[in-house]
């Protein structure tokens, strides 16, 4: 899927000729200055850190293969809810109903702390909050998390609301895609994508090679994003700052669709997640495709992106990312450093890298980037912005 973030009325000599069944905005000057702008960053993680070495001994896991995928998985720690240990130093696991009951109570946590860090950066109030789209793929909701963090924070209960669910890793590009065009529709409004992912909600903790993966990678997060086209509020305490968002561009592999997937354990009763071995190679293999598309009708080339920010999907699937787009080490820095000390935190991965960027002080004004994320189906999904 391709989406066109030029507004209506841009002038034909900043479009590009047709690609499928669109026509996309260039990375043009004028197209930035009118386009959806990310304008803050708030993330949140649960308030205890372990290192994969303690996660091995809180679960008593000796087999050397399955601790040989923890200790050789680029993460030094990850924020974990673990059930409590009893007397003995047991860690019971837990049943469906108790996961689902702690996926709610961490969306609920992260979820509202990571969304107030973002308004406080944007210099805004939860009341100036028009839009909200709430994405989550580690526990299921009825209503959905948007619903629950109105009542839980006081949002205004005209707000606009979406949620997004099961989509996993990718699906914060997902979001944003859908955000920006309801920002793009909306001058002067404040839209926030937030992405509350509570993976101790989704383990189903064993000894086992196939669940090795998983439980060695994933961690707790939540990450939001603000977004804001047009003229923002009078006087605006941050007129236009945070880089616009042109273009995305996706990509399914269908040859892929069960190589992540999320389906009913039978033998635990309860839900568990599976990586096939391959994923990095069928990543790799497909993000220049995915790449090459959002860079079309551009006029640019990969060396003109000045900053990548990749999902920190596991220390394989970063460098066959690197490799196959020919990315330096520094290019994914932030990456690298998100799942050194935070794991695989699924949807909002790419937004803790984002937010270490800014942190950075290192954009200028006329550089662009690239938002990369992978996740099931399988699926690449990209975005193309501008300082």
């Amino acid at each position: 899927m391709t989406v066109d973030m030029a507004p209506p009325g841009t002038p034909d000599a900043i479009r590009a000729p047709e690609i499928g069944e669109r026509a996309v905005a260039v990375a043009g000057e004028s197209a930035a200055l009118t386009a959806p702008r990310m304008i803050a960053v708030g993330t949140a993680v649960t308030p205890t850190s372990y290192s994969q070495r303690e996660v091995l001994d809180a679960f008593r896991i000796t087999d050397p293969k399955v601790r040989s995928v923890f200790l050789n998985s680029a993460i030094e720690r990850r924020n974990l809810t673990l059930p409590a240990a009893d007397a003995h130093g047991v860690r019971a696991p837990e049943s469906q109903g108790d996961l689902l009951d702690k996926h709610k109570a961490l969306a609920l946590e992260m979820g509202g702390e990571a969304l107030r860090t973002c308004l406080k950066d944007a210099g805004a109030e939860l009341a100036d909050l028009r839009h909200l789209c709430c994405v989550t793929s580690t526990g299921f909701l009825t209503p959905g998390l948007s619903a629950l963090l109105i009542r839980e924070l006081g949002i205004d209960r005209h707000c606009g609301r979406a949620d997004i669910v099961g989509m996993g890793c990718n699906a914060g590009l997902n979001a944003l895609s859908v955000e920006a065009g309801w920002a793009a529709a909306h001058p002067g409004e404040l839209a926030v994508v937030l992405c509350v992912e509570a993976c101790s909600a989704a383990y189903a903790m064993d000894s086992t090679m196939r669940t090795a993966v998983v439980n060695s990678l994933f961690g707790d997060g939540a990450a939001a994003v603000a977004l804001r086209s047009g003229p923002g509020p009078e006087p605006d305490p941050k007129p236009r700052q945070g880089p616009a968002l042109l273009k995305f561009a996706g990509c399914v592999i269908p040859d892929a669709v069960d190589a992540m997937r999320y389906d009913w354990d039978r033998d635990q009763g309860r839900f568990s997640f599976f990586l096939d071995p391959r994923i990095p190679y069928v990543v790799g293999a497909h993000a220049e495709i995915v790449v090459d598309r959002l860079l079309a009708g551009t006029g640019l080339r990969r060396s003109d992106i000045r900053h990548w920010l990749v999902h920190s999907g596991g220390k394989k699937v970063i460098d066959a990312v690197v490799v196959n787009l020919g990315l330096t080490r520094h290019d994914v820095r932030h990456t690298v450093g998100v799942l050194r000390d935070h794991g695989n935190v699924s949807s909002g991965s790419f937004l803790f890298s984002y937010e270490r960027l800014l942190e950075e002080g290192v954009t200028r004004p006329g550089e662009y980037g690239v938002l990369m994320t992978m996740g099931p189906g399988s699926t690449i999904e990209t975005a193309l912005i501008r300082w």
